[in-house]
């Protein structure tokens, strides 16, 4: 018999601010025989997201780390995860993992599709994933975009930023990106976005007006604060927002923004928060369109990787603190 050794991250102190280093311990654990239904699967990338920094706070500490991994199934008793087989798993940060299926309700792990002999299998992870359904998902059943119309996206060099607003282009939809660099500003243009403000050099409202100057009819949403309510002066009637998430409140007091509710009432708007979990039954349509556009050249992507199980928590922090362009991933 084989015997592993998982290493794993343990979520060892409660984030203040920012997540530093040593809110996190690396241990090792000896795991047992797999017993019939189970699986055993060895990590080869691992997935850093913003959700992780909020959901935590549902666990206690001292727990595995939350999230996402792409792996290999080196020893199954599983008829559904052959040996040899990759799979997608919320498995959290650890190299090896048991897994039975049966014990899960919900997020499931699944074999991951076939992706074609050049694309990676990191894009599990990002726009062939949850995160590539996040931006399918949310843009089509909250927006619910029409041809023409103008759509901001905040957080749009980010992981499920820059897919929305390739798919809005795909749409035929006039679109505008608000990130943090020139650098990331650049690169959304070259991937077909009409505009991109760098929020942290610019007078976002003043270039919002020039950018989007029949105003804003929908917004996707990814950081909320003071961006959120500048892009909502500036939205139009019946205008629609869906709410991904509020990275820039994350890691700090919240930002002190003036009432939204009367931008809501004078303006109509209808804002929808969603989890991509709402249309798990629905989930290989969303990877398979995501990679119909990818094959016909009409989605681009891009990775940051760092190299390393040892280093996941410098790529977590530095991914929250806008470090990455595209989605940011661990390979082991």
């Amino acid at each position: 018999m084989v015997q592993y050794i998982a290493k794993k991250w343990i979520y060892a102190r409660t984030f203040e601010g920012v997540p530093k280093p040593d809110d996190f311990r690396l241990e090792e654990e000896v795991l047992p025989e797999i017993q019939d239904g189970e699986f055993l699967a060895k990590a080869e990338f691992l997935s850093v997201d913003p959700y992780m920094r909020i959901h935590i706070h549902l666990y206690p500490v001292e727990i595995v780390m939350i999230g996402g991994q792409i792996a290999q199934v080196l020893e199954s008793k599983h008829p559904d995860f052959p040996v040899g087989a990759y799979v997608f798993g919320q498995f959290g940060w650890r190299t090896c993992t048991i897994c039975n299926p049966a014990e899960i309700e919900t997020k499931k792990p699944y074999v991951l599709p076939d992706f074609g002999p050049t694309l990676p299998r990191s894009l599990g992870l990002g726009v062939l994933g949850m995160v590539g359904n996040s931006a399918y998902f949310g843009f089509f059943e909250v927006c619910r975009p029409t041809e023409g119309k103008t759509v901001v996206v905040s957080g749009a060099a980010g992981a499920v930023g820059n897919i929305v607003g390739q798919i809005a282009k795909i749409k035929g939809c006039h679109v505008v990106g608000i990130t943090g660099s020139d650098e990331k500003c650049q690169w959304l243009k070259e991937i077909g976005f009409d505009a991109a403000i760098n929020y942290k050099m610019a007078d976002v409202e003043k270039e919002l007006q020039q950018a989007a100057p029949e105003g804003v009819d929908f917004y996707f949403d990814n950081v909320g604060g003071q961006t959120a309510a500048t892009v909502r002066k500036q939205m139009n009637q019946r205008g629609r927002i869906a709410v991904c998430g509020t990275i820039s409140m994350y890691n700090g007091t919240p930002a002190q923004v003036a009432d939204p509710q009367r931008d809501f009432v004078g303006k109509q708007l209808v804002q929808e928060g969603f989890s991509v979990y709402r249309w798990t039954d629905r989930w290989f349509e969303g990877i398979n369109q995501n990679l119909k556009w990818i094959q016909e050249g009409k989605i681009k992507y891009r990775e940051t990787i760092t190299e390393g199980f040892e280093n996941m928590p410098n790529a977590f922090i530095d991914m929250l603190k806008g470090g990455n362009v595209g989605k940011a991933i661990v390979k082991v």
